[in-house]
């Protein structure tokens, strides 16, 4: 008999990158012979809300939820846009309906989401930014929740920041120290480990990237989404001088713009940037918008990720500023190290033409995320290894 994996990732993001890496991770389980479930939890029960009442002191939690209300404010102001949007989360749900999938019931609170665990034989928090400082007290992607006997995995899981905010240490410690196999998306997230808790943990891919450019088309076909030559400026942030400089791009190219505005947060700017504006997008499409694109600009860590494993032009813009705090560019600096792609960073001081033209060794590369994607591999086997004794 299979043996049965609890999984805990956002499956409710209406992110194309997470859905994607969903995707990915699921279709990784079932490739190392083991089937799985995605954890559901109702944590919004009045006992969890009195417990963490402090969340509204903590920055990294309320910039969410901040930009979240601003976006839904500013979007009433622009019925038309507000229905576009609309439309798009609508497809996002289709997609997840129909390849993220199965599910658990609904665990409704803490005490039924740990006589929930023991359905499984082992519990693996999945990859993305789950680690971050906003969700500490959730107990629900640190694996606070999971009994001390039952095995309990980190993929590639990401803190999303380089360093952990001294308030928080002792509890990023407590929960480290519980996880059985830990692997981590950042270098940065390896020494994080390291420092608190003693251990090695292994530097994973993103399991978006542990499948070829190839392979993924044979999951999704390609099929262009816009029939002339174009530009995908694919921006969550909200730097003006990213989108001058694609501006400047296609002035020299004499390229149109394609965006997908909106995304994360209503930046005003985007009404007028771009040529097409495209809201009509699912987690393939955007797939697609990238294969097709002649070149890619974009400050989104998928986004880079898909132009890589098609071999595209591209850069990559920095959505935080490197001494913001709450930054979390140390996920794009790691893999660009990794895969010695430092020169596909934006800088204002270059010519943006001249830098999106200098040729990629797209050989190098490859060979470097194959001897990666074997590393990877190889933790999530002898992790489930492990778990099955």
């Amino acid at each position: 008999m299979m043996k049965k994996l609890g999984l805990c990732v956002r499956y409710d993001c209406d992110n194309y990158g997470s859905m994607l890496q969903i995707f990915a991770t699921q279709k990784a389980i079932i490739d190392v012979g083991w089937t799985y479930e995605h954890i559901r939890y109702d944590k919004k029960t009045l006992i969890f809300l009195i417990k963490n009442l402090t969340r509204i002191f903590n920055p990294y939690f309320m910039r969410g939820k901040i930009l979240g209300f601003k976006k839904a404010n500013c979007l009433k102001k622009y019925p038309e846009i507000q229905q576009s949007n609309a439309k798009r989360k609508t497809m996002i749900e289709i997609f997840r309906q129909k390849y993220i999938a199965p599910y658990s019931p609904v665990y409704k609170g803490f005490h039924n989401l740990v006589k929930g665990a023991d359905n499984y034989d082992a519990i693996m928090v999945g990859s993305d930014q789950l680690w971050t400082p906003a969700g500490i007290k959730s107990k629900f992607y640190n694996l606070l929740f999971v009994p001390d006997d039952i095995p309990k995995i980190a993929f590639a899981t990401s803190f999303g920041v380089s360093e952990i905010p001294d308030s928080q240490i002792n509890e990023t410690a407590k929960y480290l120290r519980r996880i059985d196999s830990i692997s981590v998306r950042e270098k940065q997230g390896a020494k994080i480990v390291k420092m608190l808790t003693g251990r090695k943990a292994t530097v994973a891919l993103d399991p978006t990237l542990l499948y070829t450019g190839k392979e993924w088309k044979q999951f999704f076909s390609f099929k262009r989404e816009v029939q002339e030559k174009y530009i995908f400026a694919f921006f969550l942030g909200a730097n003006a001088e990213h989108r001058k400089a694609v501006n400047q791009l296609a002035e020299k190219t004499g390229l149109k713009i394609v965006t997908c505005p909106f995304m994360d947060e209503f930046v005003e700017i985007d009404m007028s940037f771009g040529d097409i504006h495209k809201f009509d997008v699912d987690p393939i499409k955007f797939l697609n918008l990238i294969r097709g694109a002649e070149y890619i600009c974009t400050d989104s860590f998928h986004g880079s990720v898909f132009s890589i494993l098609n071999h595209k032009k591209f850069l990559t813009f920095n959505r935080f500023s490197d001494n913001e705090k709450q930054s979390r560019n140390s996920r794009i600096d790691s893999l660009f190290s990794l895969l010695g792609l430092e020169s596909r960073r934006f800088s204002k001081s270059v010519d943006i033409y001249t830098t999106i033209n200098t040729e990629i060794d797209y050989k190098t590369v490859d060979h470097r995320l194959e001897e990666l994607r074997k590393k990877t591999w190889l933790f999530l086997e002898n992790a489930l290894k492990e778990a099955e004794k």
